[in-house]
């Protein structure tokens, strides 16, 4: 498994390299990143605990989004100004990827990674949009290249 690994890290750094560059990936980045992530994970767990760890993660980013949406209406915002489409699917496919709360953990870790980085990096680079789903995608590259030096099992377990 550490080619499909390997290949994940991959994809990871082009989607960064893509985004930090244009603000714009290749919409078909994500299905592949989201398949070979579930892949990754059905080869830990059995593929029905990797469907209900899949099931539960995307329920997790639906709500997110639902929440995200509301304030965006409440706010009278324009959702297309506020996050990207591709940030959308990063989120859904990248669900796909871990145990539940290793999932939750991680999300949240790597949002805040990327608010704490673009908060850096803002300061030389004058922006008015974030490289959300390229942050998170070198947040979620470095969980993988460490799993290759740890046991990952702790990725998959409860």
């Amino acid at each position: 498994m550490w080619y499909l690994k390997l290949i994940l890290i991959i994809l990871f750094a082009i989607v960064l390299y893509q985004d930090f560059k244009s603000r714009m990936v290749y919409w078909f980045l994500y299905p592949i990143i989201g398949i070979l992530a579930f892949t990754i994970q059905s080869n830990a767990v059995p593929l029905s605990v990797a469907f209900v760890n899949f099931a539960f993660n995307l329920l997790f980013v639906v709500f997110l989004l639902a929440v995200t949406s509301i304030y965006i209406k409440f706010k009278n915002l324009d959702f297309k100004n506020t996050i990207g489409i591709g940030d959308v699917l990063f989120f859904l496919f990248i669900a796909a990827s871990f145990s539940i709360v290793s999932f939750w953990i991680l999300f949240v870790f790597s949002l805040i990674f990327s608010l704490l980085l673009h908060l850096i990096l803002s300061n030389k680079k004058d922006a008015s949009t974030v490289p959300l789903a390229g942050y998170m995608s070198l947040f979620f590259g470095v969980v993988y290249i460490v799993s290759f030096c740890y046991n990952d099992t702790f990725l998959f377990a409860y």
